[in-house]
C-alpha cells in the first residue's frame, strides 16, 4: 500500500462514525462574508491601490497607454538595465524606447540565464486595492512564475480600471485556482529575529508598478 492509499484509508475510517444528519465534508462552504470594506467609486479604489502599493515600498507610476514605451525605457535606464526579460505575450513596442537587450521568456531559461537578467517587464491578472497586491497567473503577458522571482527589478503593468478590484474575495472570483498564482505586495522582503528588514532575498529588490489609465485612452 502506498503512502497516499494509506492516508486516504485513514480518512475514510475516520469518517465512518459521522452522523448521517451532519453536513457532508465536501459540501460547499457558504461565502456570505463581507466582500468589501465600505463602498468606493472607481477613483477612490484606484487611489487606495496606489496608496497601499506605496506603503509596501513599491514605486507607483501613472501613465496613459501611448506614453508607456517612454516611461518603461526611462525606468530601465535609471536602473542601468542591460538585459531585460519579457514574456512572449508582452507587446514588443512597449520596449521600443530601451537600449537594453530584450530576452524572450522561452520557458527553457536556466537559473544562470535568469540571474544574468537585470529587469523583467510583465502585465498582471488583477490588482487588489485593499491589500496593495498585484496577482500574476502566468498569462501570456506575464510569463512563468520564476521570471519574476530571480531578476532584481520588476516592472508590472496594471490596466486601470479594468484589472483593479477592491478586495481579495473579488479578486478570487476572477482567478483560476488551477493556474500558478503569484501574489506580490511590494518588493521581496524578509526580517530577521531583530526585525531588521532585508529586501531582495527571494525576489526583486525593486518593484515598479505602472497604473495604465485606459479609461482616458484616445480611441483607435
Amino acid at each position: 500500500m502506498s503512502s497516499r492509499e494509506m492516508i486516504l484509508r485513514r480518512i475514510r475510517e475516520a469518517l465512518t462514525d459521522v452522523p448521517a444528519a451532519e453536513r457532508p465534508y465536501d459540501e460547499a462552504v457558504p461565502r456570505d462574508y463581507l466582500r468589501e470594506h465600505g463602498e468606493r467609486d472607481t477613483g477612490e479604489t484606484l487611489g487606495l491601490l496606489a496608496e497601499n502599493l506605496a506603503d509596501y515600498r513599491a514605486i507607483v507610476h501613472h501613465c496613459r497607454p501611448g506614453a508607456l514605451p517612454e516611461l518603461i525605457g526611462r525606468l530601465l535606464a535609471e536602473r542601468g538595465a542591460r538585459r531585460v526579460l519579457a514574456p512572449t505575450g508582452l507587446p514588443r513596442e512597449l520596449l521600443s524606447r530601451t537600449e537594453a537587450t530584450v530576452v524572450d521568456d522561452r520557458g527553457d531559461l536556466t537559473a544562470y540565464d535568469l540571474d544574468a537578467v537585470d529587469s523583467v517587464v510583465t502585465g498582471c491578472a488583477v490588482a487588489v486595492a485593499e491589500t496593495g497586491t498585484v496577482v500574476l497567473d502566468a498569462g501570456p503577458d506575464q510569463g512563468g512564475r520564476r521570471i519574476t522571482l530571480v531578476p532584481d527589478h520588476h516592472i508590472c503593468l496594471v490596466r486601470t480600471p479594468g484589472q483593479v478590484v477592491a478586495s481579495v474575495p473579488q479578486a478570487l472570483e476572477r482567478l483560476d485556482p488551477t493556474r500558478p498564482l503569484t501574489w506580490i505586495s511590494g518588493p521581496s522582503a524578509t526580517s530577521d529575529i531583530e526585525l531588521d528588514r532585508v529586501e531582495g532575498v527571494h525576489g526583486p529588490r525593486r518593484l515598479d508598478v505602472i497604473l495604465v489609465d485606459e479609461a482616458t485612452a484616445s480611441p483607435a
